[in-house]
């Protein structure tokens, strides 16, 4: 009698487990849209590409007032290559609302988006970004990052270039300044190939 008891109990449990596997259970919530435009989709989308065609890029930078350096990379982790622009997301939850947006329509039907950030909003870097799309296509992403803070200041003019939805030139262009320490200037600029 304990056999069949036990066997019984051992195929109770696995209907109830087979019947659980079938249930999945309640609707995750839908994915919430992003309020302003998604760098961080694109760059994700971006990085995703370049890495599947391996594709090369030549890099010319120039630190403070030195002559630029021109290299050609031809192996790139486009991930850590683009990271600086992940800084240009808006859609963090603490930012919902920090921003106001304005839109203008260009000659040939694209359109310029420029996001602004509203005065007091701490918890927000980048101080304005400028998208321009034709049709849902971006073409340029400017954006303007400035942190400060008592011991480190630092700004960041950022510009992205696509054709055909493909990233063709980024650069980066900025300062950055520590007490007791001159400013350093520099900048960086990529030719995707």
């Amino acid at each position: 009698m304990r056999k069949h008891g036990a066997a019984a109990w051992a195929a109770g449990l696995l209907a109830l487990w087979l019947v659980g596997c079938g249930d999945a259970g309640p609707a995750a919530p839908p994915a919430r849209r992003p309020l302003y435009f998604d760098v961080k989709g694109l760059l994700t989308e971006q990085v995703a590409q370049l890495e599947k065609r391996h594709a090369a890029v030549t890099k010319h930078v120039r630190l403070r007032a030195e002559t630029p350096e021109t290299v050609r990379v031809p192996a790139v982790k486009w991930n850590d290559e683009l990271q600086i622009f992940f800084q240009a997301d808006i859609n963090k939850a603490a930012l919902r609302g920090a921003y106001t947006v304005d839109s203008v329509a260009l000659p040939g039907g694209a359109l310029r988006r420029t996001y602004t950030r509203q005065p007091g909003q701490p918890n927000a870097p980048v101080a304005r970004l400028v998208v321009v799309q034709q049709g849902r296509e971006p073409q340029e992403i400017a954006a303007t990052i400035v942190q400060n803070n008592a011991l480190f200041s630092a700004q960041k003019q950022l510009r992205m270039q696509l054709q055909h939805g493909q990233l063709r030139r980024y650069e980066v262009v900025g300062t950055q300044k520590l007490v007791l320490f001159d400013t350093l200037r520099y900048s960086a600029a990529g030719v995707v190939e």
